[in-house]
């Protein structure tokens, strides 16, 4: 199945770089581009894109807004959406992944780079470069301590249901969690596809982001 592709950066030149690149794989489309926040939202309605890379900043209407107003729960067509940057620590990031963006990417990322990503949010995988983003929540988590309200949130999660949150949040891949738990890859996938219906959780991004926000996982703790 091709992947369909809309990518939103306020600049021209970055826009087209990307398309052309992806545009050569044999398995992606880029289907349209945007560059700002107000066309990527009417365009991703329009054309209804698979994954969408977002730029951070932009005008009219910057990408955290418009990742939030295409992730919203009550749309119809939800794309994921790769938060695309040129800091690797960006508080906007952070946000974006709360709101459930699949991920982020650093702008001048090696070419391939982007090409696994675009492929990695499309199989679901969600977590991009798992020690970047883990950093990036940890830095975060120090200034936004676990809520009351949240943490009661794990008490829906049963024990080994939280064994499994917490090395989804360590940046654990479902193979090796299945290997840390000695157990079949399949028990892991049922394991996560359940603790993403009982807290409401998109994807793997989300998980990692709720674990740090609950306290299950300490910022600058092993």
């Amino acid at each position: 199945m091709t992947i369909r592709i809309l990518v939103a950066d306020d600049q021209a030149m970055v826009r087209a770089g990307f398309a052309a690149l992806l545009s050569a794989q044999v398995d992606m489309d880029v289907v349209g581009d945007a560059a700002n926040g107000i066309e990527a939202v009417e365009r991703a309605d329009r054309l209804r894109p698979d994954i969408v890379l977002m730029d951070v900043r932009m005008p009219e209407m910057d990408g955290l807004e418009a990742a939030g107003r295409l992730l919203a729960a009550e749309r119809i067509h939800r794309p994921r959406i790769v938060m695309l940057t040129t800091f690797d620590i960006d508080d906007y990031i952070y946000e974006a992944l709360r709101y459930g963006a699949s991920g982020f990417l650093l702008k001048d990322a090696p070419p391939d780079d982007l090409i696994n990503a675009v492929r990695i949010v499309a199989d679901g995988q969600a977590l991009l470069a798992p020690s970047v983003t883990r950093r990036l929540i940890t830095e975060f988590a120090k200034i936004r301590p676990a809520t009351q309200v949240r943490s009661k949130e794990l008490e829906q999660l049963t024990e080994r249901e939280r064994e499994v949150l917490l090395l989804i949040a360590r940046g654990m891949s479902n193979k090796e969690i299945s290997r840390h738990l000695y157990v079949v890859e399949q028990t892991v996938k049922t394991h996560v596809h359940r603790i993403f219906a009982k807290l409401s959780l998109r994807d793997r991004a989300q998980a990692v982001v709720f674990a740090y926000e609950t306290g299950l996982v300490v910022a600058g703790a092993e």
